[in-house]
């Protein structure tokens, strides 16, 4: 259906002669386009570009205009927002200008170039940069012969002054999306020298429309969006021909005042049913969760074999250690000790216990001394049954070290010991009080 309706647009494009001229109005809110002598423009669109991720590949598109939820629900727009080429209704971002271009012609008609003439409007005493970037644009990207610009205010009012409606003398006042702009006539030409220009336009209107209803209606924030504004704006708004009658129209005059009153119901959009996943999606679930937990375990096992190695080093020196210590007298022996860091053999035996326990551990083998190991704290402790005119100022210091440790360490055992048999003691209150 698509490539039949693009044939469609090549075949009327195609249609008009190279002579004919297209037509641009880049507002800073609607985009339209036509062909000249045409009443209606042939494509209008919402001048914004957004740049969404889809939502399963990742990848980052490009959609220019107004969009269908129904298929925005696809794509990612959390980490991005709706861009405008526009700043105050003057073009500075020609990088999505190009984007708006490219859609604007497609949908036309156009294949690779354009060859047509291009009239363009654009605001009134439009720096000479944007124009200069947006010929640059037009004619190195799109190929088109000429280009011309022209003030949208001016084509208005000489289209009006044709029709009869005005004179050779008057104001054209524009009211646009981020401006306003005031442009006299004189003898049935513009004096673009005294035109003026204010920076509030039908966005800062939109904008106060939606703070004035937050305010109102705290509870519905969420649901007044800026579109949703802007169609209310569009849809019930009226300019006011005398703003201090109006207001004592909805003060005192009631009836008038209810015939004028507009009532919005928000819609109402039924909660999401959560559908049961598919056969497909929980095999897919089931099948990232076990190549998931296939990497942890291989990376618990490399980290378990590296464990294993530091171990089995560490129980290799300590061995080598001591064998040293068995063969040396006892000045040998206080050098050796000097040297390892070490206060006595029975230290050294100690580590070389923690050690090969822990080498099991690690191993997952049993350990069948293990509790013999915690229950006896000579192996832990050598130093606190050896009297203290047997040991040096050093080994009485880890005498005393030895003491605190083996001290909290019963400490904790008993009252480990107390809190189990308290919860033993409540759970056969428990099931004494449930029988």
């Amino acid at each position: 259906m698509s490539s039949l309706c693009r044939a469609r647009r090549e075949t009327d494009f195609a249609r008009f002669p190279d002579s004919a001229p297209i037509v641009i109005d880049n507002g800073a809110s609607t985009f339209r386009i036509g062909w000249a002598g045409e009443a209606e423009p042939r494509v209008s669109f919402r001048n914004i570009v957004q740049r969404p991720r889809h939502r399963s590949s990742g990848e980052t598109v490009t959609v220019v205009g107004d969009t269908d939820p129904a298929l925005m629900k696809y794509f990612d727009c959390t980490r991005t927002s709706i861009r405008s080429a526009f700043d105050d209704d003057v073009v500075y971002q020609f990088e999505y200008m190009e984007y708006i271009l490219d859609y604007a012609f497609d949908r036309l008609g156009a294949t690779s170039e354009v060859g047509h003439p291009i009239l363009m409007t654009e605001c009134e005493c439009n720096p000479s940069f944007s124009r200069a970037r947006m010929s640059e644009l037009l004619f190195e990207t799109y190929g088109v012969p000429s280009v011309a610009f022209g003030i949208d205010d001016v084509f208005s009012y000489k289209y009006n002054q044709k029709l009869g409606n005005c004179g050779e003398d008057g104001l054209a006042i524009s009211c646009e999306f981020g401006t306003c702009h005031v442009v006299p006539f004189l003898k049935g030409q513009p004096v673009l020298g005294a035109c003026c220009r204010t920076n509030v336009g039908g966005s800062h209107i939109t904008d106060f429309l939606r703070q004035l209803l937050s305010l109102k209606y705290p509870y519905h924030v969420a649901n007044f969006t800026w579109e949703k504004a802007e169609e209310l704006k569009k849809e019930h708004c009226y300019i006011a021909a005398d703003y201090m009658s109006e207001l004592q129209i909805f003060k005192n005059n009631k009836e008038e005042a209810e015939e004028k009153t507009r009532y919005w119901q928000l819609p109402w959009v039924p909660p999401p049913r959560d559908e049961p996943p598919s056969e497909e999606e929980l095999a897919r679930k089931a099948a990232y969760k076990e190549k998931a937990g296939q990497r942890l375990r291989d990376m618990a096992a490399a980290k378990r074999s590296q464990k294993i190695a530091d171990l089995e080093e560490k129980l290799s020196g300590l061995e080598d250690l001591m064998d040293h210590l068995d063969g040396a007298d006892e000045s040998q022996t206080t050098s050796i000790l000097g040297r390892s860091g070490y206060l006595s053999q029975q230290e050294i035996k100690s580590d070389i216990l923690k050690a090969t326990q822990s080498l099991r551990k690690a191993k997952g083998e049993s350990n069948g001394n293990e509790e013999n190991a915690d229950a006896s704290g000579a192996d832990k402790y050598p130093l606190v049954s050896v009297p203290d005119d047997m040991l040096t100022p050093e080994q009485l210091k880890e005498k005393k070290k030895q003491i605190l440790l083996k001290t909290t360490t019963e400490g904790k055992l008993r009252a480990k010991q107390r809190r189990a048999e308290e919860a033993a003691l409540r759970e056969k209150q428990e099931e004494e009080r449930r029988t």
